[in-house]
C-alpha cells in the first residue's frame, strides 16, 4: 500500500511531466512556425501552388461561409429584436447586427468554419505526404520541404480569411436586413441608414486583423500537425483530429487578445 506522501510525489511527478510535455509541444511549434515564416522571404517560391492554395482556400470555401453567416444574421436579428422589445428598443437591431457580424461574428465563424475544411485538409495531405515518405522524397529531390509545402499554404490562408470574411460580413448582414425588413417589418431606407450610422471603420479593421491571425493559425496548426504525423492511416487522422481541435481553441483565445488590444479600455 502506498503512504501519503508517496501518492503526493507520484501527483506531482504527474503534473511535471504533463508540464514538460506541454512545454516540449510548445517549442517545437514555435520553432515550426518561425522555420516557416523565415522561408516565406526566401526564394525559390512557387506561385502555381500559391495560387492553387488560395483558390483551395478562398474560393471553394465561399460556400460554407456565406452560409454560416447569414443564418447567423438571420437568428441574431431576431434574438436582438426579441430582448430590445423588453425595452421598447427594437431600433437598435440594425445596430447590434452590424457590429457583433463585423467585430465577433463573422471572423470567428469564418475561422472555424475553414479551420474544420481547410485545417483537416492540410493535416491529411500533409500527413499522407509524411507516412508514404513522399515528403522524404521531396529532400532527395534537393526540394525544401518548407518552402514548397508550409509556405503556399501559410501565405494564402492568411490573405484570403479577411476575403472570406469580408464576404461574410456582407451576407451575414444581409440577412440580418432581410429578416428586418421582411419579418420584424422595419423601414428598409431606417434599417440601411442605422446600420451605416454606427459602422465604424475600426470595426472592420479589428476583424480583418482577426481574420488573418485566425487564417495563419488554422495553416500553421494544418501543416504542423501533419508534418509530424506518424503510424499510418491511425496517425494521420489523430493528426487531422489535432489540427482542427487546436486550430480552434487557439482562434478563440487569440480572439479574447485582439478584442482585448482594440477595444479595451
Amino acid at each position: 500500500m502506498k503512504t501519503g506522501r508517496v501518492r503526493v510525489l507520484d501527483f506531482l511527478a504527474l503534473i511535471g511531466r504533463v508540464f514538460l510535455t506541454f512545454l516540449q509541444h510548445t517549442g517545437r511549434l514555435t520553432l515550426f512556425v518561425l522555420w516557416g515564416v523565415v522561408h516565406c522571404v526566401r526564394p525559390p517560391f512557387y506561385p502555381r501552388l500559391l495560387l492553387r492554395q488560395m483558390i483551395e482556400i478562398g474560393y471553394y470555401s465561399l460556400p460554407v461561409v456565406g452560409l454560416t453567416t447569414i443564418f447567423s444574421g438571420m437568428v441574431l436579428a431576431l434574438q436582438s429584436h426579441t430582448g430590445f422589445a423588453r425595452f421598447s428598443a427594437e431600433g437598435a437591431v440594425a445596430t447590434v447586427v452590424v457590429i457583433s457580424i463585423t467585430r465577433e461574428l463573422g471572423p470567428v465563424l469564418a475561422g472555424l468554419m475553414v479551420a474544420g475544411r481547410i485545417g483537416a485538409s492540410m493535416a491529411a495531405e500533409l500527413g499522407t505526404m509524411r507516412v508514404t515518405e513522399q515528403i522524404d522524397a521531396l529532400v532527395t529531390l534537393s526540394t525544401h520541404p518548407a518552402r514548397y509545402l508550409l509556405v503556399p499554404r501559410l501565405l494564402a490562408s492568411t490573405v484570403m480569411l479577411p476575403f472570406l470574411v469580408v464576404v461574410g460580413n456582407i451576407i451575414g448582414v444581409f440577412g440580418g436586413y432581410m429578416v428586418g425588413i421582411y419579418k420584424l417589418d422595419f423601414n428598409p431606407s431606417t434599417y440601411i441608414s442605422r446600420t451605416w450610422e454606427f459602422l465604424e471603420p475600426l470595426d472592420v479593421i479589428s476583424g480583418l486583423v482577426k481574420a488573418a491571425i485566425f487564417g495563419f493559425i488554422i495553416a500553421a496548426m494544418g501543416c504542423y500537425h501533419g508534418y509530424h504525423s506518424k503510424g499510418g492511416a491511425q496517425g494521420v487522422g489523430a493528426a487531422t483530429t489535432n489540427a482542427v481541435v487546436s486550430a480552434s481553441i487557439l482562434i478563440l483565445i487569440f480572439n479574447y487578445i485582439i478584442t482585448e488590444l482594440f477595444f479595451a479600455r
